[in-house]
């Protein structure tokens, strides 16, 4: 089952969003993962869905909106996608994936926009289920030196 998650479903979503940013080498840190889900929830900044099985939670996309200027149209960043090791290849991440596109149709929005390591073999699910690797553009990102 899917579901979109609220403030209420802070303590199914923050293991699996902890467990997200270690599987990306960094720190678990269940405090600071629980209070930045209830930044953006306190904030309406992201939308969530969380894939319980028998009532567990087992995985989870986070959505930012955005826009397109020169569309002029809205649209969502799929920032993040995790599915619980034991509950990979059993369809959970798909389910995830494809409730985020319908959420985005229902919306009327442009689309989703994605961002993934060069060696995730999740990039074979994305292109499965439609989705197209832009190889017109290059992604800058400029990191403030603090």
């Amino acid at each position: 089952m899917i579901k979109q998650a609220t403030i209420a479903d802070i303590d199914l979503v923050t293991p699996l969003f902890d467990a997200y940013r270690v599987f990306y080498g960094q720190e678990s840190d269940m405090e600071a993962a629980k209070n930045f889900l209830l930044e953006r929830f306190n904030n309406a900044e992201n939308v969530v869905f969380l894939a319980l099985e028998n009532e567990v939670p087992v995985g989870f996309t986070q959505l930012y909106r955005t826009f397109s200027s020169v569309s002029m149209q809205p649209f969502y960043i799929l920032n993040d996608l995790f599915v619980a090791p034991e509950f990979r290849k059993k369809g959970v991440g798909e389910a995830l994936l494809n409730h985020a596109k319908t959420f985005c149709k229902t919306r009327n929005y442009k689309g989703l926009a994605l961002e993934t390591a060069i060696d995730n073999p999740a990039q074979k699910l994305y292109e499965r289920l439609g989705w197209k690797k832009d190889e017109s553009y290059f992604h800058y990102f400029w990191s403030n030196p603090k």
